[in-house]
C-alpha cells in the first residue's frame, strides 16, 4: 500500500470534498481556460499541502468550510508557482507530464499562473477571510524573494550554508508553514497553537527540500532529470558542504565542472562522485533528519489523536519517500 494511502484515513472524506471544492474553485467560462484547468487538475500531485492544512486542522478542531477554503487558497498558490517557474525555467516537463507552457506557450501559462493566483485571492476576499489571505500573502512575498536570492548567489557559486537555508527557508518552507498556519487558523484563534503549528510546517518544508537536493544525487526519477540542479548551478546542501571542505585546486575544478555542465551533461557525474565520496549526502542526510525531528518533538506537544499520527506519518513520508 502507497503510506500516502494511511496517511489519508482521518481526513480521506474531507479530502474528496476538498477535490470538489476545488474543481469549482477554478472553473471558468472561458472554455480555453477551463481546458487548461481540467489538464492541470488531472495531474494532480501528492497533495502533501491540502493534507497538511486538513490534518493542522483536525488536530485541533473541526475541519469546516474555511478549512477548504485555506487549502484551496494553498493549492492555487502552489499551482501558480509551479506554472511560472517552468516558464522562468524553460521547463517543458512537470511530474512525468508536458507543463502548461510546452502545451500552450509562455504567454498562455503566464497569464495562468496570475489567474490562479486572482482566483486565490477572491476566494478569500469575497469570504472575509482576511487572516488566511495574510498568511499566504507573506508566503508570496518570500517565494519571490527566495527565487531571486537564490539567482543573485547562484551566480558566483559560491554562497555559504546560512544563505543557502535561508533561501530554501522562503522557497520551500513558506508554503508549507503557510499551510498548517491557514489549517490551524481556520478552526481556532489560539495564536500560540497556530503559531506551534506554523513553525513545525516551517521545518517539515526545510526537510522537504534538503531531500529534494539528496534525491538530485541518485538515480530515482523524481520528475526532473537527475543532477539538474548541477545543470542549473543552483547550490544544494550537499555540495555547499564539500566545497566549504574542499582546497582551493578541488574547489576550482569542481566549480570548473558545474560550468561545464550546462552545455555537456557528462560533467555533472564526477561532481555527484565527489560529493558522495567526501560525504556531502551523509552531511545532508544529518540535518535533514535533525529538522525532521525537531518537527515531531513540537508534535508531540499537542493532544494524541489519530490524525496526529497521520501527520506524523506525513512527516517521515517527507524525509523517506523516493521521488
Amino acid at each position: 500500500m502507497n503510506p500516502l494511502d494511511t496517511i489519508r484515513i482521518p481526513i480521506e472524506g474531507d479530502l474528496i470534498s476538498f477535490e470538489h471544492y476545488f474543481r469549482e474553485a477554478v472553473r471558468s467560462r472561458v472554455p480555453m481556460l477551463d481546458r487548461i484547468m481540467n489538464y492541470i487538475i488531472g495531474r494532480k500531485g501528492k497533495q502533501i499541502r491540502p493534507m497538511l492544512v486538513l490534518l493542522s486542522a483536525q488536530m485541533l478542531g473541526a475541519i469546516n468550510q474555511r478549512t477548504f477554503r485555506a487549502a484551496a487558497l494553498i493549492e492555487l498558490l502552489h499551482t501558480a508557482t509551479l506554472v511560472h517557474d517552468d516558464v522562468v525555467d524553460n521547463s517543458f516537463l512537470r511530474r512525468g507530464f508536458f507543463s502548461i507552457n510546452a502545451l500552450w506557450k509562455n504567454k498562455a501559462a503566464v497569464l495562468i499562473g496570475d489567474y490562479l493566483l486572482s482566483k486565490g485571492l477572491l476566494l478569500s476576499l469575497e469570504n472575509g477571510d482576511f487572516d488566511l489571505l495574510t498568511i499566504v500573502s507573506k508566503a508570496v512575498k518570500e517565494l519571490s524573494e527566495g527565487e531571486l536570492l537564490q539567482m543573485e548567489k547562484s551566480r558566483g557559486l559560491n554562497f555559504v550554508e546560512d544563505i543557502y537555508y535561508e533561501i530554501i527557508n522562503k522557497k520551500t518552507a513558506s508554503l508549507l508553514r503557510a499551510a498548517c498556519g491557514t489549517g490551524a487558523q481556520s478552526v481556532i484563534q489560539d495564536s500560540d497553537k497556530v503559531a506551534k503549528l506554523t513553525l513545525i510546517g516551517e521545518k517539515i518544508g526545510m526537510a522537504f527540500q534538503i531531500k529534494d537536493d539528496i534525491l538530485d544525487y541518485g538515480t530515482t526519477r523524481i520528475g526532473k532529470p537527475t543532477a539538474q540542479d548541477i545543470r542549473d548551478q543552483k547550490l544544494t546542501l550537499p555540495l555547499i558542504h564539500v566545497l566549504h571542505k574542499a582546497t582551493e585546486r578541488d574547489k576550482k575544478n569542481i566549480v570548473k565542472l558545474i560550468r561545464a555542465a550546462a552545455k555537456d551533461k557528462s560533467k555533472v557525474y564526477p561532481v555527484i562522485q565527489y560529493v558522495k565520496d567526501c560525504g556531502g549526502i551523509h552531511y545532508a542526510i544529518e540535518v535533514m533528519n535533525r529538522y525532521r525531528n525537531e518537527a515531531i518533538a513540537l508534535l508531540h506537544q499537542l493532544p494524541e489523536s489519530a490524525s496526529r499520527d497521520s501527520f506524523e506519518q506525513l512527516i517521515h513520508y517527507v524525509v523517506d519517500r523516493e521521488y
